[in-house]
């Protein structure tokens, strides 16, 4: 087939190629301040909206006011969470914050040794979150003291999921992590690549964890057994979200722009590709009909046998995951806005939140490279300024494996 990759008069007859991740991932590193929004909440009709003009915003969704405005040092790019009337949440400036969700005054603020993409999660007023420091930290919800930590050799983007007096995390070693609640170490699994669950909590069903790695694969671990049941092959520019399970039925997007739906024993079922960019975020499920936004700036609606029933196009990408209230879909988007639409994909209104310029946000695609071959053998590197052009075309080929070979020893005492 004759596909042109932007070369400079260029066009080859293409036998093969192979995209492979060069790199480590800095996407969400390079991200800038300004009028952005990934993520958002919803407790008690109020919005909790988390955006990179360090601010997170409370909004009164009926009202359709802000209520009041927390301005920490950093950008906010992952969700919080809510208990006891209070917010927690972690920030590029390297903080763990609890505001009081009436009035957005800060009870008490935690510093780490680095930025925070991790949602925080919390059992019995212990505070797990990790940092970009290495750890990940167990924190007195009440009072903000640390309690322990634990050093994972990297990177701990991972939002930490708690199961049966367990925490399960992930951290750019490309391990996943089990320990105990005082913070030992009980075993650990290790993937090919980084492990980026920033989005949301772990998928935990009858012993079996299911999470994505960077390496392309979702997997599924037993958690007693301690042993892989299976891997699913996805695309090619990893895995950051988390699945979905709804009957039995496992749905998962991927990095490159695709929804599949996989039996609990890891077969394909159907897959729905959408305008390319990836999805980030647990599709939302609401009497049968799928509901997830896409960075291809298409909020989509499918059955659960993969039939798109509509689609509602936003102005810039859409990170967040899809909130039912009071019937109705609400969501933020990049560009900072929050938009409210009826169950059947009408806009009811949108909202300007931020203002200013919306955040630079770097390619999706950029720590991965494509080699090119041709019939004659030659091979081609794609050029950086050809590197975001690729047609979606070259996410049919087989994904690769990568491979780690890091040993991570615990520093902690």
């Amino acid at each position: 087939m004759d596909i042109s990759f932007g070369f400079d008069d260029f066009a080859t007859e293409l036998t093969s190629l192979e995209v492979k991740k060069a790199r480590k991932f800095e996407r969400v590193w390079k991200i800038t301040e300004g009028g952005s929004s990934a993520g958002s909440i919803i407790n008690n009709g109020i919005a909790f909206i988390f955006a990179c003009d360090r601010n997170v915003y409370a909004f009164d969704i009926e009202k359709r006011e802000i209520i009041w405005r927390f301005m920490s040092g950093g950008i906010n790019l992952s969700n919080g969470v809510v208990s006891n009337g209070v917010l927690y949440f972690g920030s590029y400036d390297s903080y763990v914050y609890a505001i009081d969700i009436k009035d957005g005054s800060e009870l008490w603020r935690f510093k780490t040794g680095d930025k925070i993409l991790s949602i925080p999660n919390i059992l019995d007023n212990m505070l797990f979150i990790g940092s970009k420091d290495g750890h990940l930290y167990a924190i007195d919800a009440s009072n903000g003291s640390e309690l322990w930590r634990y050093y994972a050799g990297d990177a701990v983007n991972s939002s930490p999921t708690i199961y049966e007096n367990m925490v399960i995390f992930g951290s750019s070693t490309g391990f996943l992590y089990f320990l105990d609640l005082n913070g030992n170490e009980l075993w650990r699994f290790k993937t090919g690549d980084e492990i980026y669950n920033d989005s949301g909590y772990f998928t935990v069903k009858d012993g079996v964890v299911y999470f994505g790695s960077y390496d392309d694969y979702l997997y599924a671990v037993n958690i007693y057994k301690r042993k892989e049941l299976w891997r699913f092959s996805t695309g090619k520019y990893g895995n950051a979200a988390t699945p979905l399970i709804y009957n039995n039925i496992l749905y998962y997007g991927s990095r490159d722009g695709t929804l599949y739906a996989i039996t609990l024993e890891g077969k394909e079922l159907w897959r729905f590709t959408t305008g390319g960019g990836i999805l980030l975020r647990k599709p939302t499920i609401y009497e049968g009909k799928l509901y997830f936004g896409s960075e291809d700036t298409n909020v989509y609606c499918l059955d659960t046998n993969g039939n798109e029933l509509w689609r509602f196009k936003c102005d810039s990408g859409v990170f967040d995951s899809i909130k039912i209230f009071r019937e109705t879909l609400c969501f933020s988007s990049w560009n900072g806005k929050f938009y409210r639409l009826t169950m059947d994909g009408r806009k009811i209104w949108q909202h300007a939140i931020t203002s200013g310029k919306p955040a630079y946000l770097p390619p999706a695609y950029e720590e991965w490279e494509t080699e090119i071959k041709t019939e004659g053998g030659e091979e081609y590197e794609e050029s950086k300024e050809d590197k975001y052009s690729r047609s979606l075309a070259m996410q049919e080929f087989d994904s690769y494996k990568a491979k780690s070979e890091y040993t991570m020893k615990s520093e902690y005492a």
